[in-house]
């Protein structure tokens, strides 16, 4: 069967919520991929005042990506930073927990758990989709004790998954990604870019590669990974004279900061399925289009999916496919004052 069905896999996984601030859908599709890798967080109440959306694009097995759409909210709120309301450091280290949680004894049994099957020897884990819904995942206790036993050198999963994060508290968004998964904000209809692709021919990432031990072979890290940063790939993580990020692929997350206001329509979190066939701009343009026609914003989120679907396993729109929609309700009055005198700047669009 190779990489690709002879059908694609068309049925959605769709979801719809809201609080006083916001309201959002979701929807996910496997495509002509006969395996989804895909996974996704979203949790409008986090807390009493903050929502956290998360899209998680596996590769080489999809556990990595449902391990994060599982824990990484939760270390995110366990944090020192959170609670002092630093929500950039927070998830930065939340970024980094998650290579730290998959390793040893008590990270092999979780990744076992979150499978169907395990390599014990390669530490490639598989299992079926799985995302955390508001009723059973913001209150996890967790303190992660460490254990000994057969497992307890286990370095982690050789698969690995990117990581697009968007944490929104009043005013303030906070997006955090690591990988090729992207997160758009339109303000006023003008898409700005509010996180950056992470690919080997970037100069910074080609630099960083090179200097582990490390090298690139038609655009792809050791001749495998498309992509230079992303959570798990252990086996491109084992300089030990080197901190977790400035190994081959790390986990360190790009944070953006941006202050939001009444020009801002909506955010888009979506995985590189979708980056593959629009862009930015064409995203913004066609659920400006479509988010007055449908009945639900997971319905736009289904229409864009449809849209690029690949019509056979050539050229783009072949790959799984997640989209998270997030549209803003009327923020402060303040907020709307700074606007009208001239005070609210369109935010940096990261290239």
């Amino acid at each position: 069967m190779g990489v690709y069905l002879s059908t694609p896999k068309t049925e959605k996984n769709s979801d719809n919520g809201e609080n006083e601030q916001l309201k959002y859908g979701l929807s996910s599709m496997q495509g002509w991929r006969t395996n989804m890798e895909d996974a996704h967080t979203a949790l409008p109440d986090l807390d009493e005042c903050t929502s956290f959306f998360g899209v998680f694009d596996g590769h080489g097995g999809r556990v990595v990506a449902k391990f994060c759409a599982k824990y990484l909210h939760t270390e995110v709120l366990k944090s020192e930073a959170y609670a002092a309301g630093d929500l950039g450091t927070a998830v930065h280290k939340a970024f980094f927990r998650m290579d730290e949680m998959m390793q040893g004894q008590r990270g092999w049994r979780e990744l076992a758990a979150l499978g169907d099957n395990i390599n014990k020897f390669a530490g490639m884990v598989e299992g079926l989709i799985w995302s955390p819904r508001s009723s059973n995942s913001a209150n996890v206790v967790d303190n992660w004790a460490s254990e000994e036993g057969p497992h307890s050198d286990f370095t982690g999963p050789t698969s690995g998954c990117t990581a697009c994060v968007a944490i929104i508290r009043n005013k303030q968004l906070v997006v955090a990604n690591a990988g090729d998964s992207r997160c758009v904000i339109s303000r006023k209809g003008q898409a700005y870019n509010l996180s950056r692709d992470h690919k080997p021919e970037l100069e910074a990432e080609r630099e960083r590669i090179l200097k582990a031990g490390g090298f690139i072979h038609s655009g792809r890290v050791n001749g495998s990974l498309n992509l230079s940063r992303a959570i798990g790939d252990t086996e491109l993580k084992q300089n030990k004279l080197l901190p977790p990020e400035k190994q081959i692929v790390t986990a360190n997350p790009d944070v953006n900061i941006v202050e939001l206001c009444d020009d801002d329509d909506f955010i888009v979190l979506a995985c590189d399925g979708i980056w593959d066939c629009m862009t930015s701009q064409q995203l913004v343009d066609f659920v400006h289009e479509h988010i007055n026609k449908e009945s639900s914003l997971s319905a736009v989120c289904e229409k864009v999916l449809d849209r690029c679907l690949a019509p056979s396993t050539m050229g783009e729109g072949c790959d799984n496919m997640t989209m998270i929609l997030v549209q803003f309700k009327k923020l402060h009055a303040d907020t709307k004052s700074a606007s009208d005198a001239g005070l609210s700047a369109p935010p940096e669009s990261i290239k």
